[in-house]
């Protein structure tokens, strides 16, 4: 009798379970406004995987725009994570969570045919390695790519007929409010718009400094809207800006001006000032700068030296226009707040106080009239044409005057050494302390 053997039922090996990820995605950009926020899109699919009896092993989730493939830090992390065998599949809200560009859609289905991710769920498809379903989930990135890209036309035609319509596109400058109700799509801020007009006319009026503007809003706790503190590169970018006399470009890289619907806060002459004051000279070597009057005034306030510092404007004509700027050189006092003047201004001021100084206080009479060819000089121009024999006595004070207006440097500041006393500037203004005089010696 012979015995059968009984045949061995092959063993069936069980199929690995699969390692879920949770990839939840929003971007901050305007054309995903509508798209469920992270939290939401994390709560609806914590929900499906528990219908769907599926353990989520990772929750990974980002803020970044997906337009370009390979820019999204936790997505790259992803797919790294795929090819080491950590995760087999992906969980997400919907296909262009994952893509919304042919580079990182290629990625995926890559993935797939390499047999790495095994499956990609969404609230209302599920993809895995079938032809029918990567090709469906190509086309559902391909079409969310597509209305992304003409959503993205869309606006851009959009924000330039707002621009063309006197309105400018975008977050209103500071001193503005946007409105978006009616017509008046941007408002004045009457709480911050007082202290922006008078940003501007200390600059144009008072030659502010951006670093004296600065401490001023510093010092009365002056605020942007989100309760900043506007640091010095704002509030260039503010003084520079021509919105606010009723004038934008848009986008900055298109040359052309509109004319904006908004109410202005400053006239253009007052912004064309500014500008002025703005302008940084071509910078000299170090030493090789000097003017008229630096080294023999001093601050009335903080007793510092006086400096100077020019500025230049282009003319619509192509010249250049000088001005020069005394004010307290702060070596002492950093909040000395003492305005500038013009240079004009202080040879008013300096001819104006040698008129009221007695002959006496003009010092070295001796060498004045030793300078025989600065004289003659001197009569060309009064209409004197006195000859060196019969010229009448000496007038030291409008001879001091006129050097002071017409004379060097060297020769300026000649004849405000021998002023006898300091000269003092102080809210614009010249005057002279008198020095003591030394006690002699018994």
């Amino acid at each position: 009798m012979e015995l059968t053997v009984p045949q061995q039922i092959p063993y069936a090996e069980k199929p690995v379970p699969i390692r879920w990820c949770l990839y939840a995605r929003k971007s901050s950009e305007q054309d995903e406004r509508q798209a469920l926020s992270i939290e939401q899109q994390i709560k609806e699919m914590q929900l499906l995987a528990d219908h769907w009896n599926i353990e989520i092993s990772e929750i990974r989730q980002e803020s970044h725009s997906s337009k370009v493939a390979g820019t999204r830090p936790i997505f790259n992390r992803l797919i790294k994570d795929i090819q080491l065998g950590y995760f087999g599949g992906i969980i997400s809200w919907a296909p262009d969570r994952l893509s919304r560009s042919a580079g990182d859609l290629g990625v995926l289905v890559d993935l797939m045919d390499e047999g790495k991710l095994v499956e990609i769920r969404t609230h209302s498809q599920t993809f895995t390695n079938n032809p029918n379903e990567k090709f469906l989930l190509m086309i559902l990135g391909s079409q969310a790519k597509l209305e992304n890209d003409n959503r993205g036309l869309n606006v851009i035609r959009g924000l330039h007929n707002k621009a063309a319509n006197g309105w400018r596109p975008g977050q209103a400058p500071i001193g503005y409010l946007n409105n978006g109700l009616g017509e008046a799509k941007i408002i004045i801020d009457k709480e911050r718009s007082p202290i922006i007009v008078e940003m501007f006319d200390r600059v144009a009026n008072q030659a502010y400094t951006g670093r004296e503007v600065k401490r001023w809003l510093d010092d009365i706790d002056f605020r942007s809207r989100t309760g900043k503190r506007l640091v010095l590169s704002h509030i260039f970018r503010t003084l520079r800006n021509p919105f606010y006399y009723g004038e934008f470009q848009y986008p900055k890289s298109d040359p052309k001006v509109h004319k904006g619907k908004h109410k202005p806060l400053i006239t253009k002459d007052i912004f064309e000032e500014v500008q002025i004051q703005l302008t940084v000279a071509p910078k000299a070597p170090a030493g090789s700068k000097e003017f008229s009057f630096t080294r023999l005034l001093k601050c009335g306030v903080c007793e510092t030296g006086v400096t100077a510092e020019e500025k230049l404007k282009r003319l619509k004509s192509g010249e250049l226009r000088r001005y020069v700027y005394y004010h307290c050189g702060r070596p002492n006092d950093l909040d000395c707040i003492q305005p500038y003047i013009r240079e004009a201004d202080l040879m008013r001021e300096l001819l104006n106080l040698l008129d009221n100084l007695a002959i006496d206080e003009i010092g070295a009479q001796k060498q004045f009239k030793d300078e025989l060819e600065r004289y003659d000089r001197f009569n060309v121009v009064i209409g004197n044409g006195a000859s060196a024999k019969t010229k009448p006595a000496i007038d030291l004070k409008m001879y001091a005057k006129y050097v002071l207006e017409h004379g060097s440097k060297e020769e300026k500041r000649e004849i405000l050494q021998y002023v006898t006393g300091d000269i003092f500037l102080k809210d614009q203004q010249v005057y002279v302390a008198r020095k003591p005089r030394r006690k002699k010696l018994a």
